[in-house]
């Protein structure tokens, strides 16, 4: 168990926030955002966060636009998108670009993204 581990998760999808809660919120400290804006009030109120992963497609604000604001602000976290979509242009320029470390297609794979997040926080055995 990695409670100390502070991951925000965005998604404007209530089912998504919940079942990313549920798998892995007994091993880190998650944290859900329903949108970009409810994302940088959850990280302005919570300088603990190391991980954000957000989803690509949401209203009003990208998943990609919500991590260029965040990581102008708070570049020592490691900023993910998780996406229903294939890699696309966007995303490689993304990661091209280091504005995100990696990005995971939807479903969920558990162990991969476990990984990532022990992996980024040096906290991997």
């Amino acid at each position: 168990m990695n409670t100390d581990i502070n991951i925000l998760y965005v998604d404007d999808e209530f089912l998504n926030l919940q079942i990313f809660k549920f798998n892995f919120g007994k091993k880190f400290n998650v944290l859900v955002a329903d949108s970009g804006d409810e994302g940088l009030r959850i990280l302005a109120d919570n300088a603990s966060i190391s991980i954000v992963i957000s989803d690509m497609k949401m209203p009003n604000m990208s998943g990609l636009e919500f991590i260029e604001i965040a990581k102008r602000m708070y570049p020592s976290i490691c900023f993910y998108i998780l996406t229903g979509f294939g890699m696309n242009e966007e995303i490689q320029k993304a990661m091209d670009e280091k504005l995100i470390n990696r990005y995971f297609s939807k479903p969920l794979n558990l162990p991969l993204i476990e990984s990532e997040i022990l992996n980024a926080t040096g906290q991997n055995r």
